[in-house]
């Protein structure tokens, strides 16, 4: 594994390096930084009862997390301790600054730990599912990458990363998806949840410096497209044409913004129809199941719709997660409470602006 070679971690990055990776970063964060002015306006008139949900949601994260940087979340280990540690990222601290910045580093650490010669970040034998844990690492890490800076370290983020984005273009099927699993290990099967968390992994890489080759994204965009239903929503897979899923069209959008995609002519109708069955937050929308995984996503599109739709849904969303945080400062929900609370964080968190991959 890489991480057999990181000790000891005492080479900063030198002059020319950082001013050529700086160099490199300069477009990005000129973004970022009109994105955490436009960040700033709409997280005024934040009620005080969020940002306590969010402080004591971030301390249980931190008291449970172990010292080897993952949490006891079997079965889905690398996943959840790279959402749990986006969440953390989304709060402002880094993994060298912050209330949060040792948890991060282990975090990291553990990823790093669990990245294989093929270039997947997880464990084929113990995960059913890795493609999930492989997604969210992606995203996590490369949301490091800008923050990191010890020279060895950010060696092993980057081979970690360039070889993540090669695994990914391998394990995606012909049809321009991924399954649960990769294509040859699947058959080549394929469904929407995991595609959304590949594109939005390979996003952040492409954003952090990491050569993506633009005909993955491109072949991703083309199977969301093939996935439509007329009523606007996505189907769970291509494979499995059916009724349009709400989870699924949500996190496809999520993923096509992405990808760069904000007014492909399909766009309109997957916001219409996310619109009339997400928007509301009614008590119906738990009839779909995946509650949190859902307006995880969708929290995202709304937000970069602007203010006028923004703020009215995030009053409604907010108020409904503080009002169900348990008393030790998790939530309960599908998978377990380290997932929910995850989920819930970076919902939670979103307008404060600190993460490039969620600005607007």
């Amino acid at each position: 594994m890489v991480a057999d070679r990181h000790i000891p971690r005492r080479r900063f990055i030198s002059t020319s390096a950082g001013i050529a990776a700086l160099a490199t970063c300069l477009p990005y964060l000129s973004r970022a930084g009109g994105s955490l002015r436009a960040a700033a306006a709409s997280s005024e008139g934040r009620d005080p009862a969020w940002n306590d949900a969010t402080r004591n949601g971030l301390e249980f994260l931190a008291r449970s997390q172990s010292s080897r940087g993952q949490w006891n979340t079997p079965p889905y280990p690398v996943a959840i301790a790279a959402l749990a540690g986006t969440a953390m990222l989304c709060s402002g601290s880094t993994i060298t600054q912050g209330p949060y910045a040792k948890y991060l580093s282990r975090t990291a650490d553990f990823l790093i730990s669990r990245s294989r010669a093929n270039g997947l970040i997880g464990d084929p034998e113990g995960d059913q599912r890795y493609t999930y844990g492989h997604g969210f690492s992606m995203l996590f890490l490369s949301q490091v990458l800008g923050e990191e800076g010890l020279q060895d370290r950010r060696d092993d983020l980057v081979e970690v990363l360039t070889k993540a984005v090669a695994f990914c273009g391998k394990a995606q099927t012909p049809a321009g998806g991924w399954g649960y699993i990769s294509a040859k290990d699947g058959n080549d099967y394929d469904e929407g949840s995991t595609t959304i968390t590949q594109v939005q992994g390979l996003r952040g890489c492409r954003n952090a410096g990491i050569a993506v080759p633009a005909e993955i994204i491109e072949s991703a965009k083309r199977y969301i497209y093939k996935c439509q239903n007329e009523d606007g929503g996505i189907s769970y897979s291509s494979q499995q044409m059916g009724s349009s899923r709400p989870a699924i069209t949500a996190a496809s959008l999520a993923a096509l913004y992405n990808a760069g995609d904000y007014e492909g002519k399909k766009v309109p109708e997957m916001l219409d129809y996310s619109r009339r069955t997400l928007y509301p937050i009614t008590a119906g929308d738990e009839s779909f199941g995946h509650w949190h995984y859902t307006y995880l996503y969708y929290s995202q599109v709304v937000y970069r719709q602007g203010d006028e739709d923004w703020l009215p849904f995030r009053d409604r969303l907010y108020g409904r997660i503080a009002g169900e945080q348990g008393q030790d400062g998790s939530w309960e929900g599908t998978i377990n409470n380290v997932f929910t609370t995850a989920c819930n964080l970076i919902m939670l968190q979103l307008d404060l602006g600190y993460l490039p991959i969620f600005q607007r």
